[in-house]
C-alpha cells in the first residue's frame, strides 16, 4: 500500500481536498477502462491512480476563485 506524503505530489498552494477528489476520480477511470477491456489488474485502481499523480502522468489545475479574479493586485 502506497502512502505518499501529500507535500511530494502537490503543490503548497494546491488544495488536499482536491488531490483525494482527483486521485478517486482517476482511480474510477482506471476500474472502468480495464473492466471495459476485460484486464484483471494486479493492483488496485488507487494504487494506481497515486503512481499516476507522483510520477506526473495526471496533473491538477485548479482555477481561482471568483474572489481572487476580483481582488486588486496587492502593491
Amino acid at each position: 500500500m502506497l502512502k505518499p506524503s501529500a507535500d511530494l505530489i502537490i503543490d503548497p498552494k494546491q488544495s488536499r481536498y482536491a488531490l483525494v477528489v482527483a486521485i478517486a476520480k482517476h482511480a474510477r477511470e482506471i476500474a472502468e477502462e480495464a473492466e471495459k477491456n476485460g484486464e484483471i489488474l494486479v493492483d488496485k485502481p488507487v494504487d494506481l491512480s497515486v503512481h499516476d499523480f507522483m510520477t506526473h502522468v495526471y496533473v491538477i489545475t485548479e482555477s481561482p476563485l471568483e474572489d481572487e479574479e476580483n481582488e486588486p493586485a496587492a502593491e
